[in-house]
């Protein structure tokens, strides 16, 4: 879970890393995503021990191809800094695996209502027929460096929070500068333990990714919400891209002459299945994780936060799904907004229940008073760490006041009706035509090339966000969810403009929300291209939508800049009490906080006990699809191909006798540590083999981003039999079996 500061852009994200020169096991072997460089250094004696096969250099290399050269980021740009989902690479000619819901967006952008891919799948049965999938990159991790001594040397104890951190941006910039070899490698330092360590990443970038194959909805989304983050669980899913290249191999952009990728390694696919107790690691890019979190953070998220964005989108989900009820058109361009707000809406309810449960709140104030009963042993320790809990304990009580305005500003607003922060994002066009209306003459041609290339891009992003945007639906967001937003936030913490508009339309929001969408230009693309025909600086200041986006955001700027002294001392607080921590427990490998940097986890396949009297076996089976059947609901509807194929038992190498009877392992669990950012990422045996695309947590250790339970936390997976038997018998796409190299 992020704190609310996770919306500043300036923020510093706390994680936590072992020391590299210490030579000690990690333990227990469960828990910890772990920087590969350091694999054989702290982990590896553990992993043979459960069984793994692989040496460490066949795991990580820089000089030769390893395991982590199969390894994707998946992001949404071109130079990225995080993953949003992790693929693997599964073939010579760069095929790339990772999960439905990830390529979820993809999918539903090359939809039409005449090709649904996303209700009907896709499946390309030659080269020429996979498709861009616009706007995806895929990255590569070509090598690691720790770069914190380095960086240490310039920093002292006795510089403030903001000359250490522009000092921090200043060597990281110039580090990153130095190890991109003119732009050839995509690289970023990032930083650990709260800023106590500092590593720097270099990765190569493709940026031609195409759709391959996907399944029905009804098997890759199968269980829909009802069933997310839920095990028992039958979902299969997957979906498949292709990572292409110049025809020299190296990355580029989108082009009819470009060749699949020739990867460093990719990962053979395993059908021999998986047993209780089995090895299994996961890699790939995890995203965010806060085990450091103070009972301060906890009680923050259980009372305040959570809540708030859990009521807010549960009205934004109802919105949006009436509309997609009622009209096929709306609910192929809405999907992937439902399913993305869905997905943590449900989590946040499942992250403060696991809290509450699992009295995490009580064990983290355990932790602070052992932490403080240590500094308080020596003088020493109290000239050192005496003020730790006192700055984190002050700066969350100084933006207590700010959390839920914050939260609402951010859901309900930025994330809430689309047209706001649609109008946001043009205020450089703003800002373009007034230098260009003030312009000398000598100056007005570098002017209006300005101006030109603003509303190039702009109009770029404005023909993307028109086809998946209904204007009727996002007038109904801003009704529902700015009522919300003026009810529950106080007065003086919303933006003057808010309680401007609320006295003029004596709270009649739906009034409002008829007034802004009827003269916003930005409302409509006909509206916006007559806007652009003739544009000026003063006709954006009229538009009604501009206007309030423009406040909005000046406001949250505002709001942002109240924190400034208590994100400091939060974050100074928060390094102090790591590096403490670590210090107290000399003989502990403290497991890293997930970062968007490439990790592994292991573990092994194994069920579990949920509660009294209750046990859950490691695998599902096809045979459960069927029990869940039912056609009068949408999540739970079997598809007829699938159905025939279970009923005439033609499972082909896939099937399995189970309890005497034939048949698919759809899914199973494994202890692996992961979080957001992992799905998608390959499962992978003591061999070296896929086994199963990791996609999903589980219900009842949902608070595993603060504390991790090794007793519940498990990592749901899609068997790799279900993905190879729906690719072949299903997609009947023969082609790509035969691309794989599919270990018996």
């Amino acid at each position: 879970m992020k704190r609310f500061s996770r919306y500043m852009a300036l923020a510093i994200t706390a994680a936590a890393l072992f020391f590299a020169p210490v030579l000690k096991a990690a333990s227990p072997p469960d828990e910890g995503m772990w920087l590969p460089m350091f694999v054989e250094r702290l982990n590896y004696t553990d992993m043979q021990k459960m069984g793994l096969k692989l040496t460490a250099a066949e795991m990580y290399s820089i000089n030769n191809s390893s395991l982590k050269d199969a390894i994707v980021g998946l992001a949404g740009g071109s130079a990225p800094s995080g993953y949003f989902c992790t693929g693997e690479i599964v073939s010579d000619q760069g095929l790339l695996f990772t999960n439905h819901h990830c390529g979820f967006n993809s999918i539903q952008e090359l939809s039409t209502m005449d090709h649904d891919y996303l209700t009907n799948g896709f499946w390309a049965m030659k080269l020429d027929e996979e498709l861009p999938a616009q706007g995806v990159t895929a990255s590569f991790l070509y090598r690691m460096e720790d770069v914190t001594a380095k960086i240490m040397e310039h920093l002292s104890d006795t510089m403030s929070e903001d000359s250490r951190s522009a000092k921090i941006n200043e060597l990281s910039h110039k580090f990153q500068k130095e190890a991109s070899e003119d732009g050839k490698y995509d690289c970023i330092v990032k930083s650990f333990f709260g800023g106590n360590e500092f590593y720097l990443f270099a990765y190569l970038t493709y940026k031609d990714v195409r759709l391959v194959g996907t399944p029905p909805s009804s098997i890759g989304k199968f269980g829909g919400d009802t069933d997310n983050w839920m095990w028992p669980r039958h979902t299969g899913d997957f979906s498949i891209f292709r990572v292409y290249s110049a025809p020299d191999g190296s990355p580029a952009e989108y082009s009819k002459d470009n060749v699949p990728m020739k990867p460093k390694h990719f990962l053979p696919v395993s059908v021999k299945g998986v047993q209780k107790d089995d090895y299994a690691m996961i890699w790939g890019y995890p995203g965010s994780t806060d085990r450091y979190l103070t009972s301060y953070g906890v009680d923050q998220a259980i009372n305040m936060s959570n809540p708030s964005t859990v009521k807010i989108r549960d009205l934004k989900l109802k919105i949006m799904k009436e509309d997609m009820n009622a009209d096929p058109k709306v609910n192929l361009m809405y999907a992937a907004k439902h399913a993305g707000t869905a997905n943590y809406w449900k989590y946040f309810i499942g992250q403060t229940r696991g809290l509450k449960r699992l009295n995490i709140l009580d064990k983290k104030k355990a932790q602070e008073d052992s932490f403080m009963n240590w500094v308080n042993e020596s003088s020493e320790r109290q000239a050192k760490y005496g003020e730790t809990m006192n700055l984190i304990s002050q700066a969350y009580a100084e933006q207590s006041k700010s959390v839920v305005p914050l939260t609402y500003l951010n859901e309900a607003l930025f994330q809430g009706p689309e047209l706001i922060l649609f109008a946001v994002r043009s205020l450089s066009i703003k800002s373009a035509l007034e230098k260009l209306e003030k312009a000398d003459k000598k100056d007005k041609e570098a002017a209006q090339k300005a101006v030109d290339a603003a509303i190039a891009r702009f109009k770029k992003r404005a023909d993307d966000f028109y086809k998946d945007f209904n204007v009727s639906t996002d007038q109904k967001l801003f009704e529902g969810l700015i009522a919300m937003y003026l009810n529950d936030v106080p007065a003086e913490m919303q933006p003057e403009a808010f309680r401007e508009l609320n006295k003029k339309f004596k709270g009649d929001v739906k009034r409002m929300a008829e007034k802004l969408y009827s003269k916003s230009f930005y409302a409509t693309p006909e509206r916006l291209d007559a806007f652009f025909n003739k544009p000026s600086s003063k006709k954006m200041a009229k538009d009604p939508m501009f206007d309030l986006a423009a406040t909005v955001r000046a406001f949250a700027m505002e709001l942002y800049g109240m924190q400034g002294s208590s994100e400091s001392d939060l974050e100074k607080g928060n390094r102090l009490y790591i590096a403490g921590l670590r210090e107290m427990n000399p003989e502990k490998v403290y497991g890293p906080d997930a970062n968007s940097t490439m990790r592994l986890s292991y573990g092994k396949v194994l069920d579990y006990y949920p509660a009294d009297a209750m046990h859950y076996d490691y695998i599902t089976t096809l045979s459960g699809v069927m029990e869940k059947e039912d056609p009068q609901n949408m999540e739970f509807v079997v598809d007829p191909k699938l159905k025939a194929l279970y009923e005439k038992k033609d499972f082909g190498r896939y099937g399995t006798n189970i309890n005497g009877k034939m048949d698919v392992v759809t899914c199973f669990l494994t202890t692996n540590d992961i979080t957001g950012g992992n799905s998608g990422s390959p499962v992978i045996n003591a061999d070296g083999h896929l086994i199963g695309l990791a996609f999903d947590g589980n219900w009842e250790a949902m608070s595993g981003d603060i504390a991790f339970e090794p007793e519940l936390q498990r990592t749901i997976c899609v068997d790799t039999r279900y993905v190879l038997f729906i690719i072949e018998k299903l997609g009947e796409c023969h082609r790509l079996i035969e691309e794989m190299n599919v270990v018996e």
